[in-house]
């Protein structure tokens, strides 16, 4: 069974049942699992596989497989507040900190979200491209948020070796099982 990459789409939940918008609109494949999850007001990079062992290698927080963001954020970030993020910051579930944080200019291959961001006229927004080794839920966002740079967009565009590359919301495409193992191992 393939290593199905997908760009998940905003307001989609990571989960294939349910009443709202799931992933059993985008991916026709069954017996398919989320190798970890994006909240349901992120969007981007999500892989669904079969394999459970890969889906642990990949999802487990004791691999440390880094994953990457690109996050808008409400305000321009100062040094302070990246240094803050680089070395940790207390959550009410414990300190964390990010492997990497740079602020970029919007990224190139961007598509436009519908509903688009709320923009305030007097408040500018800023894009970092972030990257943790951990998973916890809505981590970026509190992270972002306890260093006074709300998150307004979050879009993960690599995991480990897989990246986003050119799918569009709703699009995927496949590897083998045989081909995930040996980009892991690279």
């Amino acid at each position: 069974m393939p290593l199905i990459l997908l760009n998940k789409p905003f307001r989609v939940l990571s989960q294939f049942s349910g009443e709202n918008c799931t992933l059993a609109n985008h991916i026709g494949e069954s017996h398919v699992y989320p190798a970890g999850r994006l909240d349901r007001d992120s969007e981007g990079l999500l892989l669904l596989t079969d394999d459970g062992k890969l889906q642990a290698r990949i999802s487990q927080p004791q691999h440390k497989l880094a994953k990457f963001y690109w996050v808008q954020v409400e305000g321009i970030p100062d040094e302070t507040q990246l240094d803050k993020l680089r070395t940790g910051v207390k959550l009410k579930d414990g300190p964390a900190r990010v492997l990497s944080v740079e602020p970029i200019d919007e990224p190139g291959t961007l598509w436009v979200r519908e509903p688009p961001i709320r923009e305030r006229r007097d408040i500018p927004t800023s894009w970092l491209n972030l990257a943790i080794d951990e998973g916890r839920n809505r981590q970026v966002r509190r992270m972002t948020a306890a260093v006074s740079l709300p998150t307004l967009r979050l879009i993960r565009h690599r995991i480990g070796p897989w990246e986003l590359g050119n799918l569009r919301p709703g699009d995927s495409r496949q590897l083998s099982n045989q081909d995930a193992w040996t980009a892991l191992a690279g």
